[in-house]
C-alpha cells in the first residue's frame, strides 16, 4: 500500500498506472467482419516470430516483457494449451495480436491485445474484440479481464469499456525503461521521457 501523496521514480525507470478491468459475459455476441484484405487465424508462433510482431505492436507503448524473457521461459507459455494466440495478417504480413490466456480454469485474461499504429483507425480493434470475447467464453468462462495503462494508445481504455468491460482495480507499476535496456530503441514511445 502505497501512501497518498508524490512519490520518486528510481532513475532508469518508468511509472505506470494500470486499470484492470473484467466482464462475466461477452457483451460483443456476434462477430464482426474484418476489413479488406485482413485475415485472422490462430497460430502457434515460435519465439522469434512473436517477439517481431510483439515488438511491432508494442514499441510505441513499451510493451517489454516479453522481450525480457529467455526463449525457453517464451516457448513454455506459447506452447500452454491454454495459451491462444490470434493473429491478423494483411497482405501476409502479420499486423495485430490478441493472446487469450486460460491459465486460471474460471477466467481467462486478455493477455495482449493491439495492432501496429500504421493500421489503427481502419476498423480492426472491433472485429478483434468481437474475436477475443467469442474465443475466451467458447471455453466456458465466467471472467474476461485485461489490464492497460496510461502508457498505452491514450484511446484503449475507453475502447475496453466501449467493449463491455469494467473497471475494479487501479495498480501503480515501477519498472526499468526498456528503452535503456536496449529492448527498445530510444526514438520508441516519444511521448514517454526517457530519461538517463
Amino acid at each position: 500500500m502505497i501512501n497518498a501523496g508524490m512519490h520518486a521514480v528510481p532513475q532508469g525507470h518508468v511509472p505506470a498506472v494500470v486499470t484492470y478491468l473484467e466482464m462475466a459475459a461477452p457483451a460483443m455476441q456476434a462477430a464482426k467482419p474484418f476489413p479488406d484484405g485482413m485475415t485472422v487465424a490462430q497460430e502457434h508462433p515460435d519465439t522469434d516470430t512473436y517477439r517481431a510482431l510483439f515488438r511491432a505492436v508494442g514499441a510505441p507503448w513499451l510493451w517489454s516483457s516479453r522481450l525480457e524473457m529467455d526463449d525457453a521461459t517464451l516457448a513454455e507459455i506459447l506452447n500452454r494449451d491454454t495459451t491462444e494466440v490470434w493473429v491478423v495478417r494483411q497482405n501476409g504480413n502479420a499486423i495485430a495480436i490478441a493472446e487469450l490466456d486460460f491459465q486460471d480454469g474460471n477466467s481467462c485474461e486478455l493477455a495482449y491485445f493491439g495492432m501496429v499504429k500504421d493500421v489503427t483507425g481502419q476498423g480492426l480493434g472491433g472485429p478483434m474484440m468481437a474475436l477475443a470475447q467469442q474465443k475466451a467464453f467458447a471455453r466456458d468462462v465466467t471472467r474476461f479481464f485485461v489490464h492497460t495503462c496510461n502508457w498505452d494508445d491514450p484511446r484503449a481504455l475507453a475502447f475496453y469499456q466501449k467493449a463491455g468491460f469494467v473497471p475494479y482495480k487501479f495498480e501503480i507499476e515501477v519498472f526499468p525503461d526498456p528503452r535503456l535496456q536496449g529492448l527498445h530503441p530510444n526514438t520508441a514511445a516519444p511521448q514517454i521521457p526517457c530519461l538517463t
